[in-house]
């Protein structure tokens, strides 16, 4: 698959100790490529999690979201190709023969190993197949990020990842973090399979606070296409080797350095997704001011994003406002057309309701051409403020999609 022309390169990433990353071909497509990634913890590893909202999800995020109450892992299993999705008892058997298979390796229990699986729905996940792989993966040998990020995409067209660094007192922690997204793309919770690591100390349950706080303004404020995925997960993963004085609470030494850290690396993630959004040739930061909360900043922000009419627009380079002006009418948030503005990279159009009467197309029409697309939309009602990230829509995405199956 072509690569995306707002693609980023893998950044330098950092091992993590006490996470070993491996990957395996259990061939769940013909495709000649490695579809298993398996990541083995040290004991005592804290984990936290965030799932889709999708009612028709797979087992593996029912299994999940029970695990993750529990707080401890010591394995990562991620299937790419088969989101084991919508296939009933069989789906679930499946799941729970790779935890079985896994914690009997480690000796650890079942629910101490978490899986997670993407690509067609409906199919279940062959059990042969996920032995084999899983027990390839543990005769492999460890291997960088970037490899585990190859290794769980679908449709994606380049490897995605990020890292932040913390210091909590005189420990310099470390974060490393990969995903996978470029389709099925919209905030419901994750909106794809995203992983993080880290080798501070931190208590379970002020993991789980940090990543659903960054999850909520990041993962949580991008979409591609408006669909939430049956399959969507980001897990974060603590193994505690940096040394430092654990994390139990926001008033810990050091909390609000590691918040900010892993805020800073779901925020890369989500971009990253948005960038490899399937047929997307533009990137559209859209920015929403004066609204009377900010959820309902937010919301206008995701009917501008979502809007099939604006999204080609911005594709065909066409500085056509009133489609914006549109998208905030349908929003169902408070809003005022006398005191509505709208802007492109910058330059204003419209203000107060009006279009503004020395306004100059010119500059706006450059901006479009760019890669990087900037939309300000001020509401005029209040103090509320949002922003979220989407891509344009082009004749790619429905190719990628009318041929995803075969």
């Amino acid at each position: 698959m072509e690569r995306s022309p707002l693609a980023r390169p893998f950044p330098a990433m950092p091992a993590i100790p006490g996470a070993v990353p491996r990957i395996a071909r259990a061939r769940y497509k013909t495709w000649d490529r490695c579809d298993l990634t398996y990541v083995e913890f040290d004991e005592g590893t804290s984990v936290a999690g965030v799932f889709t909202r999708n009612v028709c999800c797979s087992s593996e995020v029912e299994l999940g979201r029970e695990q993750v109450k529990l707080g401890r892992a010591r394995a990562l299993v991620v299937n790419a190709g088969n989101s084991n999705a919508f296939t009933g008892y069989r789906g679930r058997e499946a799941v729970e023969q790779i935890m079985a298979q896994v914690a009997a390796h480690l000796g650890c229990r079942p629910s101490d190993v978490f899986v997670s699986s993407t690509g067609v729905i409906g199919v279940p996940l062959p059990k042969d197949k996920a032995e084999a792989g899983v027990m390839n993966a543990f005769a492999a040998e460890p291997c960088d990020w970037q490899a585990a990020a190859d290794t769980i995409g679908t449709t994606d067209t380049f490897a995605k990842g990020a890292t932040a660094s913390a210091m909590i007192g005189d420990t310099r922690i470390e974060i490393a973090a990969i995903v996978k997204g470029s389709g099925m793309i919209a905030p419901d919770m994750a909106t794809m399979l995203g992983y993080i690591f880290t080798d501070a100390k931190v208590a379970p349950g002020f993991l789980q606070a940090c990543l659903s706080a960054a999850s909520d303004a990041t993962f949580n404020c991008i979409t591609v296409d408006s669909d939430t995925s049956t399959s969507d997960t980001v897990l974060a993963f603590a193994t505690g080797r940096a040394g430092n004085a654990e994390i139990v609470d926001a008033d810990s030494p050091g909390a609000d350095a590691f918040a900010a850290a892993i805020h800073d690396v779901c925020r890369q993630l989500a971009h990253l997704v948005v960038r490899d959004g399937e047929g997307a040739q533009k990137f559209i930061e859209i920015a929403v001011t004066g609204a009377v909360s900010d959820e309902s900043a937010r919301r206008v922000g995701l009917a501008i994003a979502n809007s099939p009419l604006v999204k080609t627009a911005i594709a065909g380079e066409d500085a056509n406002w009133g489609r914006v002006v549109m998208a905030v009418g349908k929003a169902g948030e408070p809003a005022d057309r006398d005191r509505l503005s709208i802007g492109f990279g910058g330059n204003w159009a419209a203000r107060n309701g009006l279009p503004l009467a020395d306004y100059d197309e010119a500059p706006v029409a450059a901006h479009l051409k760019g890669q990087d697309i900037r939309i300000d939309v001020d509401l005029g009602m209040g103090d509320g403020t949002a922003t979220v990230w989407t891509c344009d829509l082009t004749h790619g995405y429905i190719s990628i999609n009318a041929d995803y199956r075969t």
